[in-house]
């Protein structure tokens, strides 16, 4: 590895992160990555959820490339590609059910943790597969807490991610360059659950942590989502959101104790988005849309100028990057390297964005399709300019001017069906069905009997049933 590359990489991907909750919330540390990097606003996840987008962020490939269940495909992943090269690797993933070795995310890393309670005993296993009643936990013994010297950072740890900051800055403390570190938060997931010194930052409401976690009952038992409770959501969501930046800062802090931050490539990225009834519902159900696909994308490499690009570009590009940037060869990986758009300013490939989601009969079907015959499958397209929707059983096609509709409510499909706009996007699609059919009829046998009761506990506990 030559010294033009980077010795030093660290992914940080946020579950949920929609594209303007750094806009909407205090993040000063998400902000200077931004403004010392290149940050790329029209980035878009390769799917409405973790299933949907991931492989593509720590895979070879797209989503079904080459079965038609979800989880990394048969080529090699991210970090099977780094370690073959001689990078160390390490992975920790606060306790998504998605993203484990069940799935195959645990190929190439030489240290992997998943934090989803398997080994623990019976209470943390259940309170690890039940996050709201955690939060009900915390919130009723703060005072004890308090009173034997514990409280924000025992509280800071339902969504463990203070389990997953520790184990990383144990990695930084003893790793030996090059190395590759990738870290998964699910604070920005719901239940949104910060600390109470979050909510309060964001409220100005020093006793408000009941009433707001109140809102996830009432939108948990399908009550009526009111303007209050909705208001009371989002602020728990930016909460969230700023709890991970501070984390995100201690992390990095370790990074620098060791010397090592100004030459490291670090790369931030939301793995979908989050809805707040933009579409008519909540957190990120089958539907292609603003809210769910447009993400937040910033690649800091040593050396290069700061940038902000418009161009729309996919989270398949992370993995090339990553790979450029370490000096690995990025060849028969689905997205290309942004490191010359990173260090020189070239255009990134012109080319929409797809991204799919399967549906069922209802939107809110549970469970929530994870393979291509558990519903129909959705495919959108998209530029800086435009969002395309084609629904692949009913023929059924959406369009949207982003730059006139940003939250995409104002179907133009009737008016520009024949406009080479559409032309371009709808081949696009055609080119990703293309790649879908071809992906293998015979599912493993561990997809066709799901995954294990254990990680089975935690899907459940993420809302997906």
């Amino acid at each position: 590895m030559s010294q033009d590359h980077s010795q030093v990489t660290v992914l940080f991907t946020v579950d949920s992160l929609r594209a303007d909750a750094l806009d909407a919330a205090d993040v000063p540390t998400m902000d200077r990555l931004g403004e010392r990097g290149t940050a790329f606003e029209n980035a878009f996840a390769h799917g409405n959820w973790t299933p949907f987008s991931f492989p593509s962020v720590l895979g070879s490939d797209h989503v079904f490339a080459d079965s038609r269940g979800v989880g990394v495909s048969d080529a090699p992943t991210l970090a099977a590609r780094l370690q073959e090269a001689g990078v160390e690797t390490a992975g920790f993933n606060a306790a998504n059910g998605f993203l484990t070795e069940h799935w195959g995310y645990d190929s190439g890393f030489d240290a992997f943790e998943t934090f989803t309670g398997s080994n623990d005993g019976f209470y943390s296993r259940y309170l690890t597969a039940h996050p709201t009643v955690q939060a009900w936990v915390q919130v009723a013994t703060t005072p004890v807490r308090r009173l034997v010297g514990r409280g924000e950072s025992d509280a800071t740890n339902v969504s463990r991610m203070r389990d997953v900051e520790r184990r990383a800055i144990e990695f930084l403390d003893d790793a030996e360059p090059p190395f590759f570190l990738w870290v998964h938060y699910m604070d920005t997931h719901t239940p949104y659950v910060p600390a109470p010194k979050y909510v309060r930052d964001v409220t100005g409401d020093s006793v408000g942590s009941l009433r707001m976690l109140r809102a996830h009952l009432k939108a948990g038992l399908g009550k009526e989502v009111s303007d209050g409770t909705l208001a009371d959501l989002e602020s728990l969501y930016r909460a969230t959101v700023q709890q991970v930046d501070d984390s995100v800062e201690r992390v990095l802090s370790a990074l620098d104790d060791r010397g090592l931050r100004d030459d490291a490539t670090v790369v931030l990225a939301g793995d979908h988005g989050e809805e707040f009834m933009e579409h008519g519902h909540l957190a990120h159900y089958p539907k292609l849309y603003e809210e769910l696909v447009h993400v937040p994308f910033v690649v800091d490499a040593p050396g290069a100028e700061p940038r902000r690009v418009e161009q729309a570009v996919g989270l398949d590009a992370v993995p090339a990057t990553v790979c450029d940037a370490m000096g690995v060869p990025a060849d028969g990986l689905a997205g290309e390297s942004l490191l010359p758009t990173v260090r020189d300013g070239e255009a990134p490939p012109d080319e929409p964005v797809t991204s799919v989601a399967v549906r069922g009969e209802r939107v809110t079907s549970q469970p929530i399709p994870r393979h291509l015959d558990d519903g129909e499958l959705l495919v959108s397209a998209r530029t800086a300019d435009w969002a395309y929707v084609y629904h692949t059983d009913s023929g059924d096609r959406e369009l949207y001017d982003r730059t006139r509709d940003p939250t995409e409510q104002d179907d133009r499909w009737a008016e520009k069906a024949d406009s080479d706009v559409v032309r371009r996007l709808h081949d696009a699609v055609e080119r990703r069905l293309d790649r879908i059919g071809s992906a293998g009829e015979d599912e493993e046998a561990t997809d066709a009997a799901g995954p294990p009761s254990g990680v089975t506990d935690q899907l459940k506990a993420l809302g997906y049933q």
